[in-house]
């Protein structure tokens, strides 16, 4: 697998980003031998975490030695987890917030366009909200059917009453443990944007991809939205 070019940008100030080498791990804390040193950052760890690049997965944020632990897209993480373009790496319970991105080559030729201005609304599941009102967008994939298991396990132990009956039994049982796999696999994907003002607005997607997609979307519109403030 190529490694395709990527960075981590502090999310309280996005003019702050660090380039990765997919041939060096970038490792992250307070410690000066670090190559990325946040020595002034309250909540990170002499040693705190490891970004690497690996040939067979991708590129991951690695659990190091921090005392407070490192979360991705808040979930502690205990070793390593693959990172996805938009994804939110929290260094400690309460230190600053790295975000993964994924940066496309630069291609000479065509003349220079004008960017595209930032959309000051965004549509929400059918209601418009002012960009300046988000707080965070992120997505949760939970399971479609999460009580299948209490099915497929209740099924089973009613199967045993027909053991003696094996062209019954048998059957069933093949049908309860394909019914698990099937429905157990599936999952609702949603996107929720929380507000300034605590309300959170939901959104479902029939996919993930397309759910990480328009979060990443509302990610930049609130980064540009901030650092135009500034």
């Amino acid at each position: 697998m190529s490694a395709p070019q990527a960075r981590l940008v502090l999310a309280a100030d996005r003019q702050k980003a660090a380039p990765l080498d997919p041939k060096q791990p970038l490792t992250i804390g307070q410690a000066s031998n670090n190559r990325l040193c946040l020595a002034q950052q309250t909540g990170v760890s002499e040693h705190h975490a490891v970004v690497r690049f690996s040939s067979s997965q991708g590129w991951l944020v690695c659990e190091w030695k921090s005392r407070d632990g490192t979360f991705l897209e808040g979930q502690r993480i205990q070793s390593c987890r693959r990172l996805g373009d938009g994804d939110e790496i929290r260094l400690g319970l309460k230190g600053p917030v790295l975000v993964f991105e994924l940066t496309d080559t630069p291609t000479p030729a065509a003349p220079a366009k004008p960017a595209p201005s930032r959309p000051n609304q965004i549509d929400v599941n059918g209601q418009p909200v002012a960009v300046s009102e988000i707080l965070s967008a992120a997505v949760q994939s939970l399971p479609r059917h999460p009580h299948i298991f209490s099915w497929w396990l209740l099924l089973c132990l009613t199967g045993l009453l027909l053991l003696p009956f094996p062209l019954l039994f048998w059957p069933l049982e093949i049908g309860a443990l394909s019914a698990w796999i099937v429905l157990g696999s599936r999952k609702q994907h949603s996107l929720m944007v929380v507000l300034r003002d605590g309300r959170a607005l939901r959104h479902g997607f029939s996919n993930r991809r397309t759910a990480l997609a328009h979060r990443n979307g509302i990610r930049k519109a609130i980064g540009a939205g901030s650092s135009h403030a500034r």
